[in-house]
């Protein structure tokens, strides 16, 4: 991915729990994904009643595969610690944000814009939306749910940001591999002996096999020789060919199995379209 898509990921992934809240427990399954992912960050499993910040925008960073570059944590302070010690913190809130880069709150900031406020983190959202000195910021455990907050960039209460390195995950995702020749091998076929007599553009379509197992002939009815016996959920194209065999439609399939293409006939009782 580029790092645009990876910054895109991140803030999708974040909008699929908006909603989420405690008062309904929905907010639980973002919790089990934080506790369920290893190694659990000073080996803390989070409870369903603790404040779930840190653990929201940890849990998004799970579901994305990039806690090498998103470290996951329970706390917003021991987050800051971790993005400090991978020199990825900005103290300066004059800062200009992106999509998913991590806001760090303090809720006792009396500076403003007039200065750096540099307490203790109280809360975390994830960057979503900016245009021009406007933002919005998903956060979890906002009045007790997933919910965005709207912003001024340098706006009071912002303590910092946590900046995952995605420009890096994406240089080393799209490293060009040593080019190698490609052969391509001809693929085995084999096709019915007879011909189909009907065609029904209604017949037409994809088809599974309900048999535990069905047999594929080279001709219509039980009596044609066998090309091969494929399991129960095997999909088959029929193109609207068919022959009629004591009152049942033999549909001229088409499929690959284990390497080989076949065409063939196999009863319509069999298959579902």
């Amino acid at each position: 991915m580029t790092e645009t898509e990876l910054r895109n990921q991140v803030v999708n992934v974040a909008k699929k729990y908006l909603g989420c809240k405690e008062s309904d427990g929905s907010h639980k399954k973002i919790i089990d994904i934080y506790n369920a992912h290893r190694p659990l960050a000073r080996g803390y499993s989070v409870e369903y009643t603790d404040a779930w910040c840190a653990t929201f925008v940890s849990a998004v960073s799970v579901l994305c595969g990039l806690t090498d570059i998103m470290p996951t944590e329970c706390s917003c302070a021991e987050m800051v610690e971790l993005y400090k010690k991978n020199g990825r913190w900005h103290e300066a809130d004059d800062y200009t944000p992106k999509l998913g880069d991590i806001l760090m709150y303090d809720w006792a900031d009396t500076t403003g814009s007039k200065g750096e406020n540099t307490g203790r983190p109280d809360h975390v959202g994830i960057v979503a939306y900016i245009s021009g000195n406007t933002m919005k910021i998903i956060e979890g455990n906002i009045s007790n749910a997933v919910n965005y907050r709207t912003l001024s960039v340098n706006g009071k209460y912002i303590r910092g940001y946590c900046l995952p390195n995605f420009a890096a995950k994406a240089k080393t995702e799209t490293k060009e591999e040593p080019k190698t020749e490609i052969k391509v091998e001809k693929v085995p076929e084999i096709r019915c002996k007879d011909s189909a007599k009907n065609f029904l553009k209604t017949l037409e379509g994809k088809y599974s096999v309900t048999a535990s197992w069905l047999n594929v002939r080279h001709g219509a009815g039980t009596t044609k020789q066998i090309m091969v016996t494929i399991p129960k959920g095997t999909v088959v194209k029929c193109y609207g060919y068919f022959t009629q065999f004591l009152g049942t439609n033999w549909l001229v399939v088409q499929f690959t199995y284990k390497g080989t293409k076949y065409t063939g006939y196999a009863s319509a009782k069999y298959l579902k379209k």
